[in-house]
């Protein structure tokens, strides 16, 4: 069995875990999970992630304004993110982003996650970002604001990674690379720098081959470590030792 294994990237609020939330995270300690960031997309989700943060150790939680949660968003929902962002287990202004697969008007998307890196930027914390078929206005989102932070679920090309390096972002791989048709995430595994990689489930979504449709949770980021392991030659323990170091690096954890 693999210990220290670190979930970067979760959200165990979401309803899939209803009937069993308690069961399920509290399996995971036993099956070498040392720590999960289970992230907030709007102000409703985010406090049942400061509840479960609060009642176990080795959970950690964001607070942020997702590009798909903007409707109805408060004229002052940036002073509560601010708020709930000083939270001692909040670690990252997150899940904020782009995404431009659902026909979500992309001006109030781009206005909100500008509110948000600037915020991030004056609290000097970190970000989660989700970019969904955003590439370039992602890329100038962050040649602009300049954050520090995570390119989560990463689905850009190994050109656009070098530039997410020189920006000096993180970026995590999750599932996706462990399915068939997967050459672009592989090729990204191949090339990204072993100190800038995360590894996360995006759980409950995603989950790796063999389970792939089914309900994911932070046991299975050793099917994820496994596949990364093979492409680099090193040993799926070492790079989940690397991932979890470079996690608590980068969440200042």
């Amino acid at each position: 069995m693999y210990t220290n294994i670190f979930d970067a990237h979760c959200h165990y609020d979401d309803e899939w875990y209803n009937e069993d939330r308690t069961e399920t995270i509290e399996s995971l300690p036993s099956k070498g999970v040392c720590g999960v960031v289970t992230n907030a997309t709007d102000l409703e989700n985010v406090k049942l992630v400061l509840q479960l943060a609060e009642k176990y150790p080795f959970v950690y939680g964001t607070v942020g304004i997702h590009p798909e949660c903007l409707e109805n968003l408060p004229t002052n929902y940036l002073n509560t993110v601010a708020e709930i962002s000083q939270k001692e287990k909040i670690v990252a202004i997150g899940e904020i982003g782009l995404d431009y697969y659902w026909d979500i008007p992309k001006d109030a998307q781009m206005k909100v996650v500008k509110e948000q890196l600037a915020l991030a930027s004056d609290l000097d914390m970190p970000v989660v970002f989700h970019d969904r078929e955003a590439h370039g206005d992602t890329m100038d989102l962050l040649r602009k604001y300049k954050p520090k932070g995570l390119l989560h679920c990463y689905s850009g090309s190994t050109e656009m990674l070098k530039e997410v390096l020189k920006l000096g972002m993180y970026i995590s791989l999750g599932g996706v690379v462990t399915f068939k048709n997967a050459r672009v995430p592989v090729e990204v595994a191949k090339e990204v720098p072993l100190d800038r990689l995360l590894l996360e489930t995006d759980a409950p979504y995603l989950a790796p081959v063999p389970f792939r449709g089914k309900r994911n949770d932070s046991s299975l980021i050793p099917y994820i470590a496994e596949k990364i392991a093979e492409i680099r030659g090193i040993s799926p323990q070492e790079l989940i030792d690397i991932t979890t170091d470079n996690a608590k690096r980068m969440y200042g954890i």
